[in-house]
C-alpha cells in the first residue's frame, strides 16, 4: 500500500508495470501448470509493419479476452510471432538497395537473402516492441516467425504432403501477375477497385482495307488485342450466325482471326462480340482451352511489350494503349469509345495495376480440402461472430478456385522440388536431397520459386505449437480457442486455417471467430497513410496513456461495425482514467488511518457469499449502501454475459456507467456522511462497502485498462506485493437471494433509484432559475404517497445533504399557491424563492436565452426551407439539422414556461 500521487503519471506507471510483469514472467504458460486450456494465437503482424489503429483494436480485444480468461483460472496462452512478409519485406530491402545504387541481382540470390535477414535482425522486432507498449499479455518466451527453424520445417512437411497426395501440382495458367513486383499473386492478393476506363469499339475486317465487312468488338483493355487468336458469339445469338466459319483480320497485325461460338459470351454486352486473348485473361483462357486455340503472349514480366507485339514491342503497356488506339483512330477501325467503370484488380502490396498473364506456377486443389471445412461452420464446431460472416465464408468456399502458391521472389520459403538433369525426375522433399531417388545421380537443381507468405500463416494455429513433432504444448493447447482478426482476412487466413487444421489436425484450429470492423475515421473513410488520415497509436499512448486508447477503442468499437475515430475521441479514455484515480486518492484520504484489512476489504481475493456475509453488518447498510452494492452485481453479471459474447463496447459502457454515475458520482459523494460520522461502526461500514465495490470495479476493468487497475490495487492494499490483480479470481455475480442476506431487495434498490431522481429534479431546478450551485436553500417536498413520507424522513439527511439544502422537510399535505416546482417518480420538490432570487432580474435573463434561442431557432428552419440546401446536403447533415429546431424547439418552450411561473411571481410580489 502506498500514497497515490496528486495526478496520474500513466508513462511512468506503465513502464513500471509491463517490465514487472515480464520480470515475474506473469504471461507465461505451462501446460502442466493446471486449469483448463484457453488458447489465442495473435495474427502475425509483418515483420515490416509499425502499429496501425487496426493493430491496436485486435490486439487490445485479445488482450482483454486473455487477461479475463485468466482471471477466471484458466490455463491461458497468447502465443505472439511476426510473418515474414515475402513481397513486402523483400521490395523494402530492395528499396534499400537502390540508394546504394544496387539491385538483387548484383548481390545474387544467397547474399540478397543473407541481407534481408540483416535487416530482419536490425528492424524486425519493431513490431513487438510497440504491441508491449500497448500492454499485450502476450507468452514473450514462446515468440515465434514465420521463416524460424520449426516453422520452415512445417512449411516443408506440409508441402511435401500435400504434393505426395497429388493436391499440389504445376501447370500453364492464368494467373494475377504485378508487373511491380514481379511475381505471380493469388486471386485474394489481388484487389479489386471501381476504377473508371473506357470501352472501346474497335472494328476487325473480313478482307483487308474493306470497312463495310467487319465487326465490332468492344474491349477495356486495346493492348491486348495483339494477343488475340479468335472472336467469339454466343451460339444462340442470332445476329452473328451467319459468322459462323468464317475469318476476320486481327487489326495493325493482320493475323487471321477464326469466329467461334461459346456459352460463356454475354449477348448483352458491348456488341455481343469478344476478342479471344486467352495469354491475358482467365475468361479467354478458358474458352481457348474448350476450342484448342494456342494462347500468344504479348507481353514481358515488367509490363512492357514483347517481340509478339510487333511494331509495339518494347513500349509500357500503358504508352502501348495510347498508341495503339491512336493507330486504330487513324485507320478508321474505332466504331466509338465510351466512359465504362469497371472491377480492376491491383496489387496488394504495391498498388499496381496487376496483369492477366499466362504463367507456369504451383497450386493447391482446394476443393477437396474445403469439403470438410464447409462442414465444420454448417454443424457449428466453429462459429462466426457476428454471424452474419458465416455466409461469407460459405460463399466463398463453396466456389473455391485453386490457390496459386508460387511466387517469383527471393525471399521465402523456397519450394521444395527438385529436377533430376540425368532422368527429368521431379520430387518433393524435406531439406535438400543427396541425390536424385529414382536415377541415384547428384546433377539436379531445387526449383527457384518460393511459396505464398500465407502458405507458412495458413498452419500458425499449429505450427507455432512444435508441429509436426508430438508434444506436451500441442496435445494441450490445441485446438485454440478464439481466433480475433478483421473481415479482409476472412479468405487470405481465416478459411485456409480452418482447412489445414483438419488436414494435417484432424481437428478446428479454433472455436471461435470474432470479426471485428475495420478502423476509419470520422468522416467514414478507411486509414491510409496516402489519404493522410491515419492516427499513429504510438501517438496517442504518449499523449493520452495504452489504458486510454485501448478504453476509448473498446467504448466506440460496436460489434461487427466499423470504428469511426477521431484524435478527440481518445479523451473519453483519459478522463475516465482521470475520474478513477481520484475516486482511489479520495477512498485514500478517508481511510488511511484506518488500516485495511484485507480479508474483510477485497471479496475479490476471497469471493464467498459466506465472506461477504460476514464482512457486512445488514443492520448498518443503508439503502445507499445496499443499492450499489446490488448494482455492483448487476455490473458484474452484466460484463460477464457480454465478455462470453464478445460485445466489448457493451462491456465498456456497463463499467463507466457504473464507475463514472453509480459510484463516483452518486455513491461516493453519499459516502461522505458515512465517512464523517460521528459513530465508528458506520464508519467502517461506509469504509467496508467503498473498498468492497472499489476493488471489485478494479478488477472488472482490469482486462481493459491494466495498467491503471494494477496500480490502484498495490495503492489501496488489496494485494501482496509479489501478487498482480490478474492473478485475482473474476468476481461472481451474486443474485437478489444472495443479496438478501444483506438485507438488499428489489424494493430498497427501486427506491434509490427515485431518490436520484428526485435530486436529478432539485438540482436541474436550481439551473434552471440561476441559483448557485454553491447557495443553500430550502427544498420542501411533497411525497407521491402517504407511504413515502416516513422512509424520505428517515432519509433526509442523505437527500438534503446531496441537494445542498440549508433546510429539508417532508410534508404530505404541502399546497402551496405559487411555487418553483418539480416532480419527481417520489413527489413534488419545490423551493420558496423569497431572498434567493431576484425575480426582474432573473426575469430578464431568461428572456434574453428566449430572444437568443429564438433567433437560432428561426435560422435553423429556414436552411430546412431551403429546397437548395435539402437537396444538395448530405442526409446526416440533414439530419443534425433537425434534431437541432428539435432542441431549440423544446428550450423556448422551457424557457417560456419558466418566464409563465416567474412572471405571476412578480405579481404577487408586488
Amino acid at each position: 500500500m502506498f500514497e497515490l500521487d496528486k495526478t496520474y503519471d500513466a508513462q511512468k506507471v506503465e513502464d513500471k508495470w509491463y517490465a514487472r510483469w515480464l520480470e515475474k514472467k506473469a504471461f507465461h504458460a505451462e501446460a502442466g501448470r493446471g486449469g483448463k486450456p484457453y488458447t489465442i494465437v495473435i495474427p502475425p503482424p509483418n515483420v515490416t509493419g509499425i502499429l496501425h489503429m487496426g493493430h491496436a483494436l485486435n490486439v487490445t480485444i485479445q488482450d482483454i479476452l486473455v487477461r479475463w480468461r485468466h482471471m477466471q483460472g484458466r490455463n491461458t496462452l497468447w502465443l505472439p510471432g511476426t510473418d515474414h512478409a515475402g513481397i513486402a519485406t523483400q521490395n523494402v530491402v530492395e528499396r534499400a538497395l537502390r540508394k546504394e545504387g544496387k539491385t538483387r541481382s548484383d548481390l545474387g540470390r544467397e547474399q540478397f537473402v543473407k541481407r534481408v535477414w540483416e535487416w530482419r535482425a536490425q528492424y524486425g522486432s519493431t513490431i513487438i516492441q510497440q504491441l508491449k507498449k500497448l500492454g499485450a499479455s502476450c507468452d514473450w518466451d514462446r515468440e515465434r516467425f514465420t521463416m524460424d527453424e520449426g516453422l520452415s520445417d512445417a512449411v516443408a512437411e506440409v508441402f511435401v504432403r500435400l504434393y505426395d497426395k497429388k493436391l499440389i501440382y504445376r501447370g500453364n495458367y492464368i494467373i494475377n501477375w504485378c508487373p511491380r513486383c514481379h511475381t505471380a499473386l493469388s486471386d485474394e492478393e489481388s484487389v479489386h477497385v471501381e476504377t473508371a476506363g473506357k470501352l472501346y469499339y474497335i472494328r476487325y475486317p473480313l478482307k483487308k482495307g474493306q470497312k463495310k465487312d467487319s465487326i465490332v468488338v468492344a474491349t477495356t483493355r486495346p493492348e491486348t488485342l495483339l494477343g488475340d487468336v479468335a472472336v467469339a458469339v454466343n451460339p444462340r445469338d442470332e445476329r452473328y450466325a451467319h459468322l459462323k466459319g468464317k475469318l476476320f483480320l486481327l487489326p495493325v497485325l493482320d493475323r487471321p482471326l477464326p469466329v467461334i461460338q461459346d456459352d460463356f459470351v454475354d449477348p448483352e454486352f458491348g456488341t455481343g462480340v469478344v476478342k479471344v486473348t486467352p495469354a491475358h485473361d482467365p475468361n479467354d483462357f478458358e474458352i481457348g482451352q474448350r476450342h484448342g486455340l494456342t494462347p500468344i503472349n504479348v507481353m514481358h514480366e515488367d509490363g512492357t511489350m514483347n517481340e509478339n507485339a510487333g511494331p509495339y514491342r518494347g513500349l509500357d503497356r500503358v504508352a502501348c494503349r495510347r498508341q495503339i488506339v491512336e493507330d486504330l483512330q487513324k485507320a478508321h477501325l474505332i466504331e466509338k469509345i465510351e466512359d465504362h467503370a469497371h472491377a480492376v484488380g491491383h496489387c496488394y502490396r504495391c498498388d499496381t495495376v496487376v496483369e492477366p498473364r499466362l504463367s507456369l506456377q504451383w497450386f493447391v486443389r482446394m476443393k477437396p480440402l474445403a469439403r470438410p471445412a464447409i462442414e465444420v461452420v454448417k454443424d457449428g464446431r466453429i462459429q462466426f461472430m457476428p454471424e452474419r460472416w458465416t455466409k461469407v465464408y460459405l460463399d466463398w468456399m463453396e466456389n473455391i478456385r485453386d490457390w496459386c502458391i508460387s511466387r517469383q521472389i527471393w525471399w521465402g520459403h523456397r519450394i521444395p522440388v527438385f529436377y533430376c538433369q540425368a532422368c527429368r525426375h521431379e520430387w518433393a522433399a524435406k531439406g535438400h536431397p543427396a541425390a536424385c531417388p529414382a536415377c541415384g545421380s547428384k546433377g539436379f537443381q531445387q526449383d527457384e520459386d518460393v511459396l505464398d507468405t500465407w502458405f507458412s500463416s495458413w498452419l500458425w494455429p499449429f505450427s507455432t505449437l512444435g508441429w509436426p513433432a508430438p508434444n506436451k504444448d500441442l496435445a494441450f493447447y490445441y485446438p485454440t480457442d478464439t481466433l480475433v482478426t478483421a473481415p479482409e482476412i476472412i479468405f487470405f487466413w481465416v478459411a485456409r486455417m480452418v482447412m489445414a487444421g483438419l488436414e494435417f489436425m484432424g481437428d478446428i484450429p479454433f472455436r471461435t471467430v470474432y470479426i471485428h470492423g475495420t478502423v476509419r475515421d470520422d468522416t467514414g473513410r478507411k486509414m491510409s497513410k496516402s489519404l493522410g488520415n491515419s492516427i499513429d497509436p504510438l501517438a496517442i499512448i504518449k499523449d493520452f496513456s495504452a489504458d486510454a486508447l485501448r478504453f476509448s477503442l473498446v467504448m466506440v468499437t460496436a460489434v461487427g461495425q466499423d470504428v469511426h475515430l477521431a484524435k478527440e475521441k481518445f479523451e473519453l479514455g483519459r478522463n475516465f482514467l482521470t475520474k478513477l484515480w481520484n475516486a482511489a486518492r479520495f477512498m485514500q484520504m478517508h481511510t488511511k488511518d484506518t488500516p485495511v484489512h484485507r480479508e474483510a476489504l477485497t471479496a475479490p481475493a476471497v469471493a464467498t457469499l459466506q465472506h461477504c456475509g460476514q464482512a457486512f453488518n445488514p443492520a448498518l447498510l443503508t439503502p445507499d449502501d445496499k443499492h450499489i452494492l446490488a448494482r455492483l452485481h448487476d455490473t458484474i453479471a452484466a460484463c460477464t454475459e457480454n465478455l462470453e459474447r464478445c460485445r466489448f463496447n457493451d462491456l465498456a459502457k456497463n463499467l463507466y456507467e457504473f464507475v463514472w454515475h453509480q459510484f463516483c458520482d452518486w455513491y461516493i459523494e453519499y459516502a461522505k456522511i458515512g465517512l464523517n460520522a460521528e459513530d465508528p461502526a458506520r464508519r467502517a461500514q461506509t469504509r467496508l462497502v467503498c473498498h468492497y465495490v472499489f476493488a471489485n470495479a478494479l478488477t472488472l476493468l482490469h482486462p481493459i485498462i491494466p495498467f491503471i487497475t494494477e496500480e490502484l490495487w498495490h495503492a489501496m492494499g488489496y494485494g501482496a506485493e509479489a501478487d498482480s490483480i490478474m492473478a485475482g479470481p473474476w468476481p461472481k455475480a451474486f443474485d437478489l437471494d444472495e443479496l438478501g442476506k444483506w438485507g438488499i431487495d428489489s424494493r430498497t434498490v427501486e427506491y434509490v433509484e427515485n431518490k436520484h431522481d428526485l435530486i436529478r429534479v432539485g438540482r436541474t431546478l436550481r439551473a434552471d432559475y440561476g441559483i448557485s450551485p454553491a447557495l443553500k436553500i430550502r427544498y420542501i417536498i411533497r411525497p407521491e404517497n402517504v407511504g413515502m413520507t416516513e422512509l424520505l424522513r428517515a432519509d433526509g439527511a442523505s437527500i438534503a445533504f446531496l441537494l445542498r439544502a440549508e433546510s429539508l422537510s417532508v410534508d404530505p399535505d404541502f399546497h402551496p399557491v405559487r411555487m418553483i416546482n418539480g416532480i419527481s417518480k417520489l413527489g413534488t420538490i419545490f423551493i420558496p424563492i423569497e431572498g434567493v432570487i431576484d425575480v426582474q432580474a432573473e426575469v430578464q435573463r431568461l428572456n434574453g436565452q428566449l430572444t437568443k434561442t429564438s433567433g437560432d431557432l428561426t435560422f435553423v428552419s429556414r436552411k430546412l426551407e431551403s429546397v437548395e440546401f435539402v437537396q444538395r446536403a448530405p442526409p446526416e447533415i440533414i439530419e443534425q439539422q433537425r434534431s437541432r429546431k428539435q432542441e431549440l424547439q423544446d428550450k423556448c418552450e422551457k424557457l417560456c414556461r419558466l418566464i409563465a411561473v416567474l412572471s405571476e411571481e412578480s405579481k404577487n410580489q408586488r
